[in-house]
């Protein structure tokens, strides 16, 4: 296991991170703030779900042997982006009464799960993100290196949940203020649409 000083680094480092805007958080205050807080906390098990796939790529030395492949890269990451284009056209097309509200047939879990997690996978910038930044905390005197990183990854993680906790309950807040308006509610879809549009340019525009 990491030593505590690591851990205490590398934990501090994870939750800087995961406050930093980046397509996964945007994703999920947009998501929060147009369906609400429970639909945002199922976006955020799914993405942490997707987290754990990548932590077991690193882990298995599966990341290196993607890493090596532009055309897995490039088909990766154009499946994220019209995923993301899809969502956009949903959230485009959707009433603005029925926008926000816990009640939302459209935000159910697992449908709201399978969102994040879907996200976080088809995003090959994760998988490299997480193969640069975990190896650089393995100490080789510290027992077997899966197991390190296995650790520094649910680290990661539990760094996540609380950033993005903190980011959903914000969002959440305001949109509960927010919902008695279809005009703001009709706007703020239009936001929504328009961040997921621009996910998926940016997606596309990525390179290794």
């Amino acid at each position: 296991m990491p030593s505590i000083d690591t851990i205490i680094t590398f934990f501090t480092l994870s939750l800087i991170l995961g406050f930093t805007p980046g397509p996964d958080n945007l994703f999920v205050l947009m998501q929060s703030a147009t369906h609400g807080q429970r639909a945002g906390m199922f976006i955020m098990l799914g993405l942490c779900a997707g987290l754990v796939v990548h932590t077991s790529a690193v882990a298995f030395g599966l990341a290196a042997l993607f890493a090596a492949s532009a055309t897995a890269f490039t088909l990766l990451k154009f499946i994220g982006a019209a995923y993301l284009a899809f969502l956009a056209w949903q959230v485009f097309r959707t009433p603005a009464t029925s926008i926000t509200g816990e009640g939302n047939p459209q935000a159910d879990r697992r449908h709201m799960f399978l969102r994040g997690m879907i996200m976080n996978l088809t995003n090959p910038k994760v998988i490299f993100f997480f193969l640069a930044l975990l190896p650089q905390f393995v100490q080789a005197d510290r027992g077997p290196v899966t197991l390190q990183l296995f650790a520094l990854g649910c680290i990661f993680i539990l760094a996540t949940l609380l950033a993005f906790g903190s980011i959903i309950s914000l969002a959440a807040l305001v949109s509960k203020h927010l919902n008695g308006s279809p005009r703001i509610q009709h706007w703020l879809n239009r936001l929504a649409g328009t961040v997921f549009l621009g996910l998926a340019a940016r997606l596309v525009v990525t390179e290794i």
